[in-house]
């Protein structure tokens, strides 16, 4: 009798404990990580103030440099118009995307048409495609937006055509039983359950996209984050230009991180079991 006290008695305090575990891999997972970074910062500190000329980037000057160009209006006037281009070449990228993407799944032919072509085009280097797009756009934003779209729309497509062909057989049965047409079964059935392969697909190409403004900028040497970045380089300001370089970084794990969080609060269903 009691052993069973003891049995019952303990039962309680075991499943409080069981979280426990996970705090504990979560601080020494971050424990190591930590130790990496200042590693690679202190060296990265020894090497360039032991070897480098003085204007060469370093922890040090990055960070004295940081205020300063995040309150500089030409920095902050390039930043609102590479994140414009970027947002104009993603939404027209997601649109048009979408739409063959959805068109590749759901029919054959149209799959077979252009399949090849798309997988193509999408492992073509953006850089390549430049000297193009300059010539026929000219050297201007008109370019850039051209460079943006080129970068961003395959991966959208890609995606969304496998979340297409991935909607069960049966829900598409259930459809044509109540006699819907095809178009009401793309946008009521097939987009919805291809909303997450449409998501990972936007986490690809905003990226894309992101490096697609800058490279464009790069090349043709029009306003921009890209562009402060160069100028700055060849100036000699290595601290301002990789200042740029870091929040370029920020804008992409911001736009990860908002992804992520549109994915578990709209669709808590998906990856569930991945989560827990």
């Amino acid at each position: 009798m009691s052993e069973q006290t003891v049995a019952v008695s303990t039962a309680p305090a075991a499943s409080a404990a069981k979280p426990a575990p996970r705090t504990a891999r979560a601080s020494g997972s971050l424990l190591p990580r930590l130790i990496a970074g200042i590693a690679i910062l202190g060296t990265w500190e020894f090497v360039v103030r032991a070897f480098a000329p003085a204007y060469v980037a370093k922890p040090s000057t990055v960070l004295m440099a940081f205020p300063h160009v995040i309150t500089d209006p030409a920095f902050l006037k390039a930043t609102g118009i590479t994140l414009a281009a970027v947002a104009e070449g993603l939404a027209v990228a997601l649109v048009v995307g979408t739409v063959i993407g959805l068109l590749m799944g759901r029919s054959p032919m149209m799959e077979r048409a252009i399949r090849h072509y798309v997988n193509g085009f999408y492992a073509i280097p953006m850089i390549v495609v430049l000297p193009l797009f300059s010539l026929w756009f000219g050297y201007s934003g008109a370019t850039r937006i051209a460079t943006i779209i080129f970068a961003a729309i395959f991966s959208i497509i890609l995606n969304v055509s496998d979340g297409a062909r991935s909607v069960p057989r049966e829900y598409m049965e259930v459809a044509r039983s109540f006699r819907s047409n095809r178009l009401s079964m793309l946008t009521g059935i097939v987009l919805p359950s291809s909303m997450p392969y449409l998501l990972a697909g936007i986490r690809l190409a905003a990226g894309r996209a992101l490096i697609g403004a800058v490279v464009a900028e790069f090349f043709l040497s029009v306003g921009g984050v890209g562009y402060y970045i160069l100028y700055n380089s060849r100036s000699y300001h290595h601290s301002e230009a990789f200042v740029g370089v870091l929040l370029l970084a920020g804008f992409g794990v911001g736009f990860e991180l908002l992804v992520a969080w549109v994915t578990q609060r709209f669709m808590p269903w998906y990856r569930r079991g991945d989560r827990g």
